[in-house]
């Protein structure tokens, strides 16, 4: 056995090399199809996310877990680290040790062996391996099968799909929660990113819209207002500092401080409940907490709801994303323009509480999905058709990481992606269809082409 080989070798022969192997078997002898091997996971957590896999119990779909050795999963103490409690196969290219991979919360999780089925690999062994015995994924360089028209008009198709799937979550929400809160908690779920998505939900149900639009007064001044909103939301999210007695803090944290304390609420959450861990400062939660304090001093007078929805009304179809993003756009002032989180200083040019990108990446995910099911529930077809028709003429976002994924799995680039629909349309086929294990039914790659 080498001592060492990179553990990215493993990883290339998983992802690339074995599916379509019908032979796999785990230390267990219990055998293993790869569906969909996953896709690199940029956070904490196992190797890659949402594979899916067949074993005698069905599909199975979690994350997978690469070592060299199988002694690594306690070497990293992941035995202990519930990130991994995900984890469906630990993959290893030799099994040195007998031990069964146990997870954080008990569970044991079977190792398939790589040595098995492949001679140390290189880069020689690995192609010629692959050559010989194993087909490639049915959508893997689509660009040379496909036209860029029908690739095109397939990302347009799931794009309109994903878009539909919105409406009708927002139509689902509009009936139990209102469409003030609907559009409050949507938009909060935006800021929260993919790590704080959930802590953001909380957040927007713990400190609902009614009770932060109580707030407001007609005697109260703008800053007043300001200190009242933000005070609310940092201190149910359990973000604010919470100085000790005799400590001095900024003129603004002790207002917040203050307002907190005569508030009457209580703090429902804690610091724990939110991630920092890969996290920009530009992106803490209380940055985007702070963004949503002042959307609502924007729109105090008429309201959240009514300011957005009047600012789409307004816009013209060809170009009114423009305005759109334009109406939640935040700058970085005063106590937010000099520090990137409570008693963090910003040591060089402070972002945006709330910038261009994510503003465009609120407008297609919420707000005109938003506006196309209020209209459809409240019988306002002129605003559902202009919300879907501003949405097939919004220009491309910013690139994610699940987005860079597809399109190198699809092998196109990104000029075929070049509006939000068609962004739109490969996260619609993952999520429906690679993460389901459903390769057979994608109109790109599978049995249906």
């Amino acid at each position: 056995m080498p001592d060492t080989f990179p553990e990215r070798r493993v990883l290339e022969i998983w992802q690339d090399y074995l599916p379509g192997r019908t032979d796999l078997v785990t230390e267990d002898n219990e055998p293993v199809e790869i569906v969909y091997a996953g896709r690199p996971n940029d956070d904490r957590g196992a190797d890659l996310r949402d594979a899916v896999i067949g074993t005698s119990r069905g599909l199975l779909r979690g994350d997978i877990e690469i070592h060299v050795k199988s002694s690594g999963w306690w070497a990293h103490h992941h035995h202990q680290d519930p990130a991994y409690n995900q984890v469906i196969l630990h993959v290893v290219f030799w099994h040195d040790v007998k031990t069964a991979v146990v997870l954080q919360n008990g569970h044991e999780v079977p190792t398939l062996a790589l040595h098995r089925y492949i001679e140390v690999p290189t880069d020689r062994t690995v192609a010629r391996h692959h050559a010989a015995v194993v087909p490639p994924m049915p959508c893997r360089n689509t660009v040379h099968r496909w036209n860029n028209s029908f690739i095109g008009r397939i990302l347009e198709e799931a794009g309109e799909q994903r878009f539909q799937s919105r409406v009708k979550d927002f139509q689902e929400a509009l009936a139990q929660a209102g469409a003030g809160q609907t559009l409050y908690q949507g938009i909060m779920v935006a800021l929260g990113y993919a790590k704080n998505k959930g802590a953001m939900a909380e957040l927007a149900r713990r400190m609902p819209l009614y009770r932060l639009e109580a707030v407001a007064s007609e005697r109260m001044s703008d800053i007043e207002c300001l200190a009242g909103y933000q005070a609310r939301l940092m201190g149910t999210a359990g973000l604010l500092p919470s100085l000790p007695a005799g400590r001095i803090a900024d003129e603004w944290v002790g207002r917040l401080e203050k307002a907190w304390a005569d508030c009457g609420e209580n703090a429902a959450m804690s610091a724990a409940d939110w991630h920092f861990f890969k996290v920009r400062p530009g992106n803490y939660p209380g940055r985007r907490i702070a963004a949503m304090s002042y959307l609502m001093l924007r729109y105090r007078g008429e309201g959240l709801l009514a300011g957005l929805i009047n600012s789409l009304r307004e816009a013209a179809a060809d170009v009114g994303y423009h305005r759109l993003e334009q109406s939640l756009l935040v700058a970085a002032d005063s106590y937010w323009g000099r520090y990137l989180d409570f008693g963090l200083p910003a040591g060089g040019i402070v972002p945006a509480l709330l910038g261009r990108g994510r503003a465009a990446d609120i407008v297609v995910n919420v707000l005109l999905p938003f506006a196309a099911a209020r209209g459809q529930v409240e019988e306002h077809p002129e605003l559902a058709e202009k919300a879907s028709d501003m949405y097939r003429r919004c220009p491309v976002l910013a690139e994610n990481t699940l987005e860079k994924h597809m399109r190198k799995q699809l092998g196109i680039g990104r000029y075929l992606v070049n509006t939000a629909r068609r962004q739109q349309g490969l996260i619609h086929i993952f999520k429906t269809l690679c993460s389901q294990g459903k390769c057979g039914n994608c109109p790109i790659g599978g049995e249906s082409c």
